[in-house]
């Protein structure tokens, strides 16, 4: 089977054979634990000091019976604000918490290895697959998958080159699809720097980024992947699989080499 290689003037420029990968069988059960489990690798461990809460003089009464107050442990001292009010336990004012988080917790889940070639092979491999791309909501006028484009995208620099590019292959709409679904986040996600929340547009996996990965910065959803460091996060984002993804005539020579075992 032989895909279309697109040029940056939009129009065609020669074929290339598909790998094998693009036939793996599709997986989605599989794609969707090994993105959940690859992407606990970047959660940051947190916890408390295990005194917090706990430095205080709080001492019940001996007995704690007889003074017609409640048990809990009151703070010594009189004459100023924290003598006589309870402290060092769960539930009351600048108390402990009752059970805190620890950071020895264990929160950075493993992945076969085997399985995780797999599910990525599945994942490139629904990238080929028109119904899971457009299941996704991607915005598909071409009708052939996998999307091939020269190696020239690589140096493309400016953003405004790239669009005119995408604009070329008939992906104006999703672009627009894309815009659209940029949202201003309010509360705590603004406060800690995440001010908007962007929808996800196409892939370009490329082998060396030579200044495209600048240039799609400026681009809302759209992303860079070097096809040595493909993972189901690239290709199957919140674990669905189906990404809209265009491959650079080299990214496809990688991938045919990665089959045969040679280091690409």
């Amino acid at each position: 089977m032989k895909a279309e290689i697109v040029g940056l003037n939009g129009k065609p420029s020669g074929e290339v054979e598909v790998p094998q990968v693009f036939s793996t069988e599709l997986r989605p059960d599989l794609v969707k634990r090994v993105f959940w489990l690859v992407g606990s690798h970047g959660f940051q461990p947190k916890g408390r000091d295990p005194m917090a809460g706990e430095r205080t003089t709080a001492e019940t009464h001996s007995p704690p019976t007889g003074t017609g107050r409640s048990r809990i442990p009151r703070v010594k001292g009189e004459r100023y604000s924290r003598g006589g009010l309870a402290g060092g336990v769960a539930s009351v004012v600048k108390g402990r918490l009752p059970h805190p988080p620890r950071s020895e917790k264990v929160i950075h889940f493993a992945v076969n290895k085997k399985e995780k070639r797999l599910a990525t092979d599945s994942a490139i491999a629904y990238t080929a697959n028109l119904d899971a791309v457009k299941g996704r909501g991607h915005r598909v006028k071409k009708q052939s998958l996998p999307m091939v484009v020269a190696d020239d995208i690589e140096t493309v620099e400016k953003t405004a080159e790239l669009v005119s590019f995408l604009e070329k292959v008939d992906l104006k709409d999703e672009l627009e699809r894309v815009d659209g679904r940029t949202k201003r986040n309010t509360g705590k996600r603004r406060l800690r720097g995440r001010a908007y929340k962007v929808g996800v547009g196409p892939l370009i996996v490329v082998t060396n980024d030579r200044g495209v990965g600048r240039a799609a910065g400026g681009i809302p959803g759209v992303g860079v992947a070097r096809v040595q460091d493909l993972s189901v996060l690239d290709l199957a984002p919140g674990g669905v699989p189906g990404r809209l993804t265009l491959w650079t005539e080299s990214a496809m020579s990688a991938l045919e080499g990665r089959e045969k075992g040679v280091a690409s």
